[in-house]
């Protein structure tokens, strides 16, 4: 039997490594000698999240441009040459089959060399409004692989396939995890469990939120997981004084937080968006205003649109978050609907789907 070979590209975010560390593991599980290497942007989070999942990773010298103008603009172009030469070598030396992008400008060099190469390459769009990476490249790429419908816009109708976004396996079944999760973060059963989630690195905004309405929370006496992230916990871990609400840098176990759940409060990263809708839970999501063309918003708006979360956007909290969380909160009919709506729109075979399109190109 062959030995396949596989790279993989993509980072910056959670949202763009953990979808392709899955596609990664289920290619693994398929053929469990193949080769893999993954590539990404040097001193970002992937080059240690990577590793930490087994596999070895090469780091670009490679950066989006920013809003503004900035030293780092000006390096753009001598970054991106860098990046286009570095990946022509990388491609030359493993010599993969397949090569799969996962979004963000690491993946850009790579997948561009590798369709100039003749490799046929699958991009994996998380969001319900592409990436200008994703999108440059899709003019090349063999199959595009969505989460949302109605992305004919932006690629090829021809490559795209509904497969959905790759989610950690072990959210499939959290109903049946609830007294682990009970126990495994110390959490009263009589009591309503609200789960905090900013990101990986955290959101400023909605921790200043969560601070601010602690108060709030004490009055209907809801439990709180806050995940605040690590560039916030030292700021609001004195917090966790109050007995009822706790604070962690970063969750390890996501599927006992979601099963211990009983309402979410979440930023509308595709990942997230997509555990989420696996998960079943009622969900106010707060995007981020600050990412590029606002794509949080889109992804958190095809789920209100079908009515399976509520939506606050950042102006909007001072004056909007009490009413609506706590209507939420004193209708368990509403939190039961949205849960069952939101539940209706979740692709669970998304990994195995995109893995299947991987396999048609190499066989």
């Amino acid at each position: 039997m062959k030995q396949y070979k596989f790279i993989l590209s993509g980072g910056g975010t959670g949202g763009h490594i953990y979808p392709a560390i899955a596609i990664a593991n289920e290619l693994k599980s398929r053929f469990p000698d193949a080769e893999f290497l993954f590539v990404g942007a040097k001193d970002k989070m992937e080059m240690q999240k990577v590793p930490q999942a087994g596999y070895k990773i090469i780091g670009l010298w490679i950066a989006g441009l920013q809003r503004r103008l900035t030293f780092d603009n000006t390096l753009f172009p001598i970054k991106l040459i860098s990046s286009l030469l570095k990946s022509r070598t990388i491609i030359r030396n493993f010599k993969p089959d397949v090569v799969v992008g996962t979004g963000g400008f690491a993946s850009g060099p790579l997948l561009q060399i590798a369709a100039i190469a003749g490799i046929p390459t699958v991009i994996q769009e998380q969001n319900s409004y592409p990436g200008i990476t994703n999108k440059l490249l899709s003019k090349n790429a063999d199959k595009i692989c969505v989460a949302y419908e109605n992305l004919e816009r932006f690629f090829p109708k021809n490559k795209m396939i509904l497969t959905g976004n790759p989610v950690r396996q072990d959210l499939i079944d959290i109903d049946s995890k609830r007294e682990e999760a009970l126990q495994y973060f110390n959490l009263d059963p009589n009591k309503q469990i609200l789960l905090v989630l900013g990101g990986s690195l955290g959101a400023r905004r909605v921790n200043q939120l969560i601070a601010k309405e602690i108060l709030t929370f004490a009055a209907h006496n809801i439990q709180v997981i806050w995940q605040c992230g690590k560039l916030y916990f030292d700021e609001y871990k004195r917090v966790e004084e109050n007995e009822n609400i706790q604070i962690h840098s970063f969750i390890d176990r996501m599927d006992l937080v979601y099963a211990a759940a009983d309402i979410v409060i979440s930023r509308a990263g595709a990942s997230s968006v997509s555990e989420l809708c696996i998960v079943g839970k009622p969900v106010i999501f707060i995007p981020s205003p600050n990412v590029a063309e606002d794509h949080q918003t889109k992804n958190a708006q095809a789920i209100v649109d079908k009515k399976g979360a509520l939506l606050l956007k950042e102006s909007e909290l001072d004056s909007q978050f009490s009413v609506v969380f706590e209507s939420l909160v004193k209708d368990p009919e509403k939190q039961k609907q949205l849960s069952k709506n939101i539940k209706q729109l979740a692709l669970p075979e998304a990994t195995k789907q995109i893995v299947d399109e991987i396999v048609k190109l190499i066989r």
